[in-house]
């Protein structure tokens, strides 16, 4: 067998990261896929237990975002190192968040402090488009004007916050400073049958 290129390294070493959080995911007692039988492309309901349990949903938009975030501080952080090797590292990055996110510390730590009380984390599946999700945002970053990269953080942001009343930057406060107005504000924007 002919050997590997070494071009295609980086895909290989983002390939294994993959599978590696796979694994961890799985050993943490995570499910596969969602536990209602099926994959979906898209799931919108955030109120819904198949949230989180599908490959893409709302919160692909803050996996997007960690890809252009990745991005910009690992080209000020690792500026000799080539985009796909510095791929690579925000790989590693996404994977260590999603094995983490998907800890009891962390899943116990959501449903305390947000609107997300049905909450109990991501099916491997989800993982996997998140990770996904980050690699696009990544690439993109790195084709892209900065201007256009922020803009377009900023539009997901927006967007996110418009549609589920959470994205990114909401994420990071609530896990970290809760504010008691912002969950008011999350909690207001489910469905009235609950």
């Amino acid at each position: 067998m002919a050997r590997l290129n070494r071009r295609w390294w980086p895909w290989a070493a983002i390939i294994g990261i993959l599978a590696a959080v796979a694994g961890a995911e799985y050993a943490l007692g995570r499910v596969p896929i969602c536990t209602c039988g099926y994959v979906s492309l898209w799931h919108g309901d955030v109120w819904s237990s198949g949230n989180s349990q599908h490959m893409m949903d709302w919160y692909t938009l803050s996996h997007l975002a960690h890809g252009f975030v990745f991005y910009a501080v690992l080209r000020w952080l690792l500026p000799g190192v080539s985009v796909p090797w510095r791929a690579v590292v925000a790989m590693l990055l996404e994977g260590g968040w999603e094995v983490l996110e998907n800890t009891a510390l962390i899943i116990d730590r959501y449903r305390e402090v947000t609107a997300s009380l049905d909450y109990y984390g991501d099916s491997i599946i989800n993982s996997f488009g998140d990770g996904v999700a980050m690699l696009v945002g990544f690439f993109l970053a790195a084709r892209l004007p900065v201007l256009a990269s922020i803009l377009i953080v900023i539009g997901m942001e927006l967007l996110a916050a418009w549609v589920i009343r959470d994205n990114l930057a909401l994420n990071i406060v609530m896990l970290v400073w809760p504010l008691e107005a912002v969950r008011e504000w999350q909690v207001q924007g489910m469905p009235s049958t609950r």
